[in-house]
């Protein structure tokens, strides 16, 4: 019998071979770079947490999702499910040490015991950001701005993000009286785009009744513009109040910062999770819309209460870095790559090892990512090698002259040559990028 174990991975978690996490790591650069632009910060929290701490608000489908156990030291712990709720225990710690309003990001990973689908694992990466310490229309709306930023920041293409409004909601439902059932009632319209109108209305009728449930349908559909949506749902609602007030204050500012085309009021948009309390929203590629939401959040005022009497009102999103991959796959913004190296140094004679690494030192020294070879081969074979990683050029040293004073630059792509370059030389036609 053979000692040797299988290896394999769990169902929901994946290795990343490096032609995958460059793309990875080349892309959260860019959304990192859109975060600073705004002026926010980075923090970092464990990955386990008390399980209390994970399951006070998290509540419905998520809790039963969430990755628990008891540790050798017999604590009840579990690994966090999302961003929030750890940045919400880390508010509350650290709030003497935080100047308000708190501006941040945090890109990590999170872990989910559900069932796997196209872009969606057990283990993905979130890319967090929230200002805590203002609750104000202009937190919502620079969380938005910076939604649309940073998708464009990256090449996404048009996107439509969809708004919506808890608080007005929970008006209008406590008008018809089922103010008692609106955990129940969101979460069940929350999943009105995975199961249609059909079984919404059934769920829906089993809560509130089927006059209720037909004027809950009725709520939640599109009326056409912003404008016209935002006056029908004030008006069910019981006429305007802060809620409606806040939304015709940050429709102001996306007109005002021309961006209102990206923007729809729509009704049906809740959030399953119960933390959120008001302004809620997720993101669409407008290319591929059945992928659904690839970047949603909202406001949670009351979530930090959960670990301290002071109240800090909150607003953020997260961006589901997998899902947004799994697009941008699909609309040919992602190429792989199988590495950083913009050129190859040739390994010629294993003894010179040194003297081409010291070539590689000069490139790096002046800017230029450069990957040395190690083994003595045949040139057609490091050219081969080069061309399988996307290396785009090949530095290949004389064989009476390795020092460096005679180098050769081939166009991996074109197979043309450039002979008898000083290192110098080499170095400032990399870096214009005009080799014939």
């Amino acid at each position: 019998m053979s000692d040797i174990i299988e290896p394999r991975v769990l169902k929901g978690f994946r290795d990343f071979l490096p032609s995958a996490e460059i793309e990875r790591r080349s892309l959260l650069e860019k959304v990192e770079e859109s975060f600073r632009s705004f002026g926010f910060v980075p923090i970092d929290t464990p990955a386990l947490e008390y399980a209390e701490i994970l399951t006070g608000k998290g509540g419905g489908e998520t809790e039963k999702q969430i990755y628990r156990f008891t540790d050798n030291g017999g604590r009840d712990v579990a690994l966090r499910f999302d961003l929030t709720v750890p940045f919400a225990r880390f508010i509350a710690e650290h709030r003497a040490e935080l100047s308000l309003p708190f501006k941040r990001y945090h890109i990590a990973k999170v872990w989910r015991g559900e069932n796997t689908q196209r872009g969606r694992y057990r283990e993905f990466t979130q890319c967090d950001f929230d200002t805590v310490g203002s609750d104000t229309a202009a937190a919502d709306f620079e969380i938005l701005l910076m939604i649309r930023h940073t998708l464009k920041h990256i090449n996404a293409g048009d996107i439509t993000i969809r708004v919506n409004h808890r608080g007005l909601f929970n008006r209008f439902l406590d008008k018809i009286g089922v103010s008692d059932k609106s955990v129940e009632i969101l979460r069940t319209v929350d999943k009105l785009a995975k199961v249609g109108r059909d079984a919404t209305g059934e769920s829906l009728e089993a809560l509130a009744g089927k006059e209720r449930a037909r004027s809950i349908l009725n709520y939640i559909e599109g009326r056409g513009s912003f404008e016209e949506t935002l006056s029908a749902l004030t008006a069910a609602a019981g006429g305007p109040c802060a809620e409606s007030e806040r939304l015709t204050l940050i429709r102001r500012f996306m007109i005002d910062t021309g961006s209102a085309d990206t923007f729809v009021l729509d009704p049906s948009i809740t959030r399953g999770l119960d933390y959120y309390t008001g302004i809620v929203y997720e993101t669409f590629l407008n290319a591929l819309p059945d992928i659904g939401s690839v970047c949603s959040g909202g406001r949670y005022d009351d979530l930090a209460g959960l670990y301290s009497k002071e109240k800090l009102s909150g607003v953020g999103t997260s961006i589901g870095l997998d899902r947004l991959i799994a697009a941008l796959e699909s609309l040919g913004e992602i190429r792989e790559r199988g590495s950083y190296a913009q050129a190859a140094v040739a390994c010629i004679r294993e003894a010179d090892g040194g003297i081409i690494q010291g070539i590689g030192q000069k490139l790096r020294e002046a800017g230029i990512n450069c990957e040395v070879f190690l083994d003595e081969k045949k040139l057609t074979q490091q050219y081969i090698a080069a061309e399988k990683k996307g290396i785009p050029w090949m530095i290949i040293p004389s064989d009476s002259n390795a020092a460096g004073n005679s180098l050769t630059l081939r166009n991996l792509s074109t197979r043309e040559n450039r002979e008898g370059l000083t290192m110098d030389s080499v170095i400032e036609l990399l870096k214009k990028g005009d080799i014939p």
